[in-house]
């Protein structure tokens, strides 16, 4: 499992460490680490560290002087270094002596780079590039190389309001912040680099694919259709039958015991899977283990009725699309719920939920709606952040956005309900769910030399999914 924890924690950790080492020390183990990262960039791209051409952008305080001690530890194995110092009165001043010694150039502007070093603003950065710095970078060609946080890219939220780096490889230090994980398109491939710190409880974790495979229900010697767990599905209507297919076929594909069928589309969806169950309503839908309701099942008053039965019992449900809507007019049937529950909005159905959009820092609009309604809550997006109504919360990049396709969502819950009948706990459920989802989505997208392919429908996503679950199991043999 990878943790991400935030500036502050950060802050505490390194608190005794800065007390009883030598000045410096902990500065020069994270250039160290950022010297070591560029220099195998170098070699990769290039084939060589001699001769290869890094230029450092510097602003003030101790991201700067991370980058200026690299920048002197890669001047020592040959390259050409050069740096831009965009606070000449503020650079750190041990950093600069030690990348003066060691033959470290100043420049006002980046060249002709192999590889551009960004320290212009730590963890202790807010707000986008100022004018200068967003200047120098807007003309770089070369692939940048991040020190602990692309700058421009809030390290707690990863939220990105103006001019801002994106780099290629982001060099950690010490452990992996939020935007690490919430802001992908801008931290790249993330290394992380071991400083020394003794680290507490994190802010937000994520799933492993081994971790997801472990989890994810498979049928024992000993199991029936009804141990593995039985869902009921109420989905679809006349005018989205679609949506009754996609939800009720993931619920089948993601190895549910048996799937139970509620709605209009019972016609389509027999057609299709065979080996579902269908029934007229919820009261005589038989037994159930969980339920799964919502996708374009429509919002007028049997869409309430039928809300209300299933929020009524005392079984695990999966609250999607159209629920959310007749949710947000009536959030008394689910406000007090005993019961576990959890929704799944996206951003326009979260504003609705709440009556504000998540804004900017999506992990706590979360957190707080998880904890304030006593539910589970799964925002999609790239990066999913899913909160249990304990203040645990989970983020799952999807590394591309594959499943940004209409269907998608219909998928997503049909495999959410299935692991929640499964008896897996929900917001573990969602992070294992999201987590294959996005790996069905790209399986779907790419061909099978790994180059994407070509845009994919919620159809082919859906017919990913088995491929997908059996490639997290893999990995845990």
């Amino acid at each position: 499992m990878r943790h991400y924890y935030t500036p502050d924690q950060i802050r505490a950790a390194e608190r005794p460490l800065l007390n009883s080492l030598e000045a410096g020390v902990l500065m020069r183990r994270a250039a160290h680490g950022l010297a070591t990262v560029v220099a195998s960039e170098l070699l990769a791209r290039t084939g060589g560290v001699f001769g290869r051409r890094v230029c450092v952008l510097v602003g003030s305080g101790d991201n700067g002087g991370d980058g200026l001690w690299a920048g002197a530890m890669l001047r020592g194995r040959g390259a050409a270094v050069s740096a831009v110092l965009l606070k000449p009165d503020r650079t750190h001043v041990d950093g600069l002596a030690a990348f003066r010694a060691a033959g470290g150039r100043l420049v006002s502007a980046p060249g002709v780079e192999d590889i551009v070093i960004d320290a212009i603003v730590g963890i202790s950065g807010r707000g986008p590039l100022r004018a200068d710095a967003a200047a120098l970078v807007a003309q770089i060609d070369a692939p940048i190389v991040a020190a602990d946080i692309p700058s421009g890219v809030d390290p707690v939220t990863g939220a990105v309001d103006g001019p801002a780096v994106r780099a290629e490889v982001t060099v950690a230090f010490g452990a992996r912040k939020p935007a690490h994980v919430l802001a992908v398109p801008y931290c790249g491939r993330v290394e992380l680099v071991d400083i020394g710190l003794s680290l507490g409880d994190h802010e937000l974790a994520s799933l492993e694919p081994s971790e997801v495979g472990a989890a994810w229900p498979i049928p024992s010697a000993e199991d029936d259709k009804y141990t593995q767990g039985v869902v009921g599905v109420i989905a679809g209507s006349d005018r989205y039958p679609g949506a009754a297919l996609l939800c009720t076929g993931a619920a089948v594909a993601a190895t549910s015991g048996m799937v139970r069928y509620v709605g209009s589309a019972a016609g389509e969806v027999l057609s299709h899977y065979p080996e579902v169950v269908s029934a007229a309503d919820p009261d005589s839908v038989g037994r159930v283990q969980a339920w799964v309701v919502g996708p374009g099942f429509g919002t007028g008053a049997q869409s309430h009725s039928w809300l209300s039965v299933v929020l009524g019992s005392d079984l695990p449900v999966v609250v999607d699309a159209d629920a959310l809507t007749v949710l947000s007019a009536a959030p008394d049937l689910v406000r007090g719920r005993t019961a576990p529950t959890l929704l799944t909005p996206h951003a326009g159905e979260f504003e609705r939920l709440t009556g504000s959009a998540p804004g900017p820092d999506r992990v706590s609009a979360v957190r707080d709606l998880a904890s304030q309604w006593g539910v589970s809550v799964l925002l999609k997006g790239r990066a999913t952040v899913i909160a249990a109504s304990d203040g645990r919360v989970w983020v799952n990049d999807a590394g591309g956005s594959a499943a940004s396709t209409a269907g998608s969502g219909d998928v997503l819950s049909g495999m959410l309900g299935a692991l929640a009948a499964s008896g897996m706990e929900l917001s573990l459920a969602a992070a294992c769910g999201s987590r294959v989802h996005a790996l069905a989505a790209a399986g779907a997208a790419h061909g099978s030399g790994g180059e994407f392919a070509a845009p994919i429908s919620a159809s082919p996503l859906l017919a990913a999914v088995p491929e997908a679950i059996r490639t997290v199991r893999s990995v845990t043999l």
